[in-house]
């Protein structure tokens, strides 16, 4: 579960922590107070995309943490991350700052992809209008596949892989279906392209030899004045470090039988004359062989043009320009025996396809049966939230070409009330039944895929009543079994909390701030008045307060 939210200057939260606890807990609040920041800062340490500006005027970053309290099975799960158990915890955090974010795990630095693919593993987070993407069918697929996906999963990687491979082949079939002319036309390009890479003969280090030697010739002259210059201050001259250190060692000599230290001095001595001499003599020689060649820097400019040229068009690298030469090669040899290349391939792609249909037909067949599952349990959980009349359908086409995920389009049907025609979801669910709908599917979801934790932000938009006393009692049933965490407008759904939040906009040395803080029982009771009377609290909504916690209370107790 999510035990605790640490966020830092984002937006207009400075500082805020707050320990979050099993089953339901409830966040509430002014309009505006900033209780989608606090759920939002959860999606931005999860891997969201979040720009610069969500930083707190005045401040260098802005920072959250979160940490976890995974379940035994979920850590066997993490170790394919390479995360391993720190005392039971973890923790993740995400710091962002104008230009970049920087992301940890367990104190380790990860990026936003491994990021994500933990998370998910970890919580689900309904975010505001995001019951929107029940009108769009691909979801739905998702969602289907997310169900049983233990069972389904696998036969998709292995759909995906056959496709990847199909699709390899394809191409290739499809870039030897050409007429003889233009075949003609390709061999001969590449052959001159083959013929121009073996003239070259590139050797494996040659490029960085000739500009070795590109510099020495290019700066000869420099290079000849700066070692006659050495010589002359090392050995000729009347004052030169040669002759400077020769009257040294004499003075040095004419002392040492009378100290041991001074002997030891005049041998280092001697030694650096002998270092001194032998320089001089090297540099002696190389002066009288070292000059400008101009036919040799005119070769070797002329040469590194080339190996640039080629460079620039066959792979930018002597290992690009190999790598190249080798499909080249291949290529060549393809269009040469083209009628028995296009007849392997013919076979490869025949063999292909059967497998990936066969593939296909494997995960159809597991999808519809996974699809009469879901029918049950989502018209199931419609029926808790108010849907009493309800018909759920899943419909099922097959794609006209082939695809990565399969061959199935499908599409969830619904009606609503009795009587009425069966219909495409999107055709017939308004907004507050959209968003009861994403409910019921959650609940069906985190039964079958393991997620401990579930976030929902404003998932009573558009309903109120009886129906709002339905969502409510369905987000407590998911407590059971899950930690759910819920920002809510609604007196009946906060009457339900297990623990109870309220975010608040307060002004601190003329600065606006939101703080979160747990109320106590008498504290949710105010809170909840407020929610049901506004600005004029009265006794009988003090009492109306006081009978929702209580039969919110009761009907918990009856569940259980």
């Amino acid at each position: 579960m999510l035990a605790h939210l640490h966020v830092k200057n984002l937006a207009i939260v400075e500082d805020a922590e707050v320990d979050f606890f099993d089953n339901l807990n409830i966040l509430t609040g002014e309009t505006g107070a900033g209780k989608s920041i606090i759920i939002g800062s959860v999606n931005i340490a999860l891997g969201a995309r979040v720009s610069a500006d969500i930083i707190r005027s005045g401040a260098e970053y802005a920072y959250v943490e979160m940490v976890f309290e995974p379940e035994d099975y979920i850590w066997d799960r993490l170790r394919d991350f390479d995360i391993f158990p720190d005392g039971g915890q973890l923790v993740i955090s995400r710091k962002i700052m104008k230009g970049k974010s920087v992301s940890k795990v367990n104190g380790e630095t990860v990026t936003l992809s491994t990021l994500r693919d933990i998370s998910s593993l970890l919580i689900d987070i309904h975010g505001q209008n995001e019951h929107q993407s029940l009108l769009y069918p691909e979801e739905h697929l998702k969602i289907l596949d997310r169900y049983n996906k233990n069972e389904i999963y696998p036969v998709r990687q292995s759909v995906n892989e056959l496709y990847s491979q199909y699709t390899d082949i394809k191409k290739e079939w499809d870039s030897m279906s050409v007429s003889e002319e233009e075949r003609i036309r390709k061999i001969s390009f590449m052959e001159f392209e083959k013929n121009e890479i073996e003239t070259a003969n590139i050797g494996d280090d040659e490029e960085a030899e000739l500009e070795s030697e590109y510099r020495r010739l290019a700066n000869s002259e420099k290079i000849a004045e700066s070692v006659n210059g050495a010589y002359e201050m090392t050995g000729t001259g009347n004052i030169n470090v040669s002759s400077l250190i020769s009257k040294a060692l004499m003075m040095l000599r004419d002392v040492e039988k009378y100290d041991e230290n001074v002997r030891n001095y005049a041998d280092a001595l001697s030694d650096a004359d002998n270092i001194i001499s032998e320089l001089n003599r090297d540099m002696s020689s190389y002066m009288d062989e070292y000059g400008f060649d101009e036919q040799r820097f005119k070769e070797v400019s002329d040469r590194l043009d080339f190996i640039r040229k080629i460079f620039a068009k066959y792979g930018g690298s002597t290992e690009g320009v190999a790598e190249y030469y080798n499909k080249l090669k291949k290529d060549l040899e393809d269009m040469r025996f083209y009628e028995q290349r296009k007849k392997e391939l013919d076979e490869k792609l025949s063999d292909i396809k059967e497998k990936l249909e066969k593939e296909y037909e494997v995960l159809t067949e597991i999808r519809l049966k996974a699809a009469e599952g879901l029918k049950k349990d989502i018209t199931r959980a419609l029926s808790d939230l108010n849907f009493n009349e309800v018909v759920f359908d899943i419909i099922f086409e097959k794609k006209s070409a082939y695809s990565s995920d399969g061959m199935d389009n499908i599409e969830f049907m619904i009606s609503t009330n009795h009587g009425e025609e069966i219909k495409p979801l999107a055709k017939v669910a308004s907004g507050g039944e959209l968003s009861r709908i994403m409910l019921g599917v959650k609940s069906v979801l985190s039964d079958t895929d393991g997620i401990h934790t579930l976030v929902f932000d404003e998932i009573d938009a558009g309903i109120s009543g009886r129906t709002a006393q339905k969502v409510s009692e369905k987000l407590a049933c998911i407590a059971r079994e899950h930690q759910v965490i819920c920002i809510t407008h609604l007196a009946q759904i906060a009457s339900m909390a297990d623990r109870h939040f309220v975010i608040e906009k307060n002004v601190y040395n003329d600065r606006t701030r939101t703080d979160i803080r747990e109320l106590n029982d008498v504290e949710s009771k105010e809170e909840l008045a407020r929610i049901l009377g506004g600005t004029r609290i009265t006794e009988a909504v003090m009492n109306s307060a006081e009978e929702m916690k209580e039969l919110a209370r009761k009907w918990k107790e009856n569940i259980l």
